[in-house]
């Protein structure tokens, strides 16, 4: 990001002069800040990792994160929106410059990353909660419960409403 920023500010630079290298300057910041703010929200996160709501807090944790950076974005474009020392399009290529070299460094990031496929531990063969306390299971499935029996007709049914030989109205 240091180089971005350097780059970004020199072309800015010659591009627009002193507006452009602040612009550039600020462009490339903003993305700083942007991606700091993802990483922080992954770190803050990752805090409870092994709480049963792990995954709920991570997620609610990343997007309110994004929210976060969500709000700070409009509310930056709209201060900088009409400011006479913010050159608009070194401004505008700075960012999406930021934005796409963060999204370059977490493709390499994630591509170069060792997870194991297979982790050392050891599957119990069988959990101490699979049985109620004081539950006595039955050992035998009843007949009207076995397995491929649930589709078939009973043989006599019983009769739920008036006999079919009286006369109907």
């Amino acid at each position: 990001m240091v180089v971005l920023a350097l780059v970004a500010g020199g072309i800015g630079l010659l591009v627009d002069g002193v507006e452009g290298l602040v612009s550039g300057l600020l462009g490339v910041v903003l993305a700083m800040l942007f991606l700091g703010i993802t990483a922080l929200s992954i770190l803050i996160a990752n805090r409870w990792f092994g709480d049963p709501l792990y995954v709920q807090l991570f997620f609610a944790i990343v997007l309110g994160g994004w929210l976060l950076k969500l709000g700070l974005f409009v509310v930056i474009m709209i201060v900088l929106s009409g400011q006479p020392w913010v050159s608009p399009m070194v401004f505008f290529l700075s960012i999406v410059t930021g934005v796409v070299a963060t999204l370059i460094i977490d493709v390499i990031v994630i591509t170069k990353m060792r997870l194991p496929n297979v982790s050392d531990a050891s599957l119990p063969t069988q959990a101490p909660t699979d049985r109620a306390p004081g539950v006595q299971l039955p050992t035998v499935v009843p007949e009207d419960r076995a397995p491929g029996r649930h589709n078939l007709i009973p043989e006599h049914r019983e009769q739920e409403g008036p006999a079919e030989d009286t006369p109907r109205s």
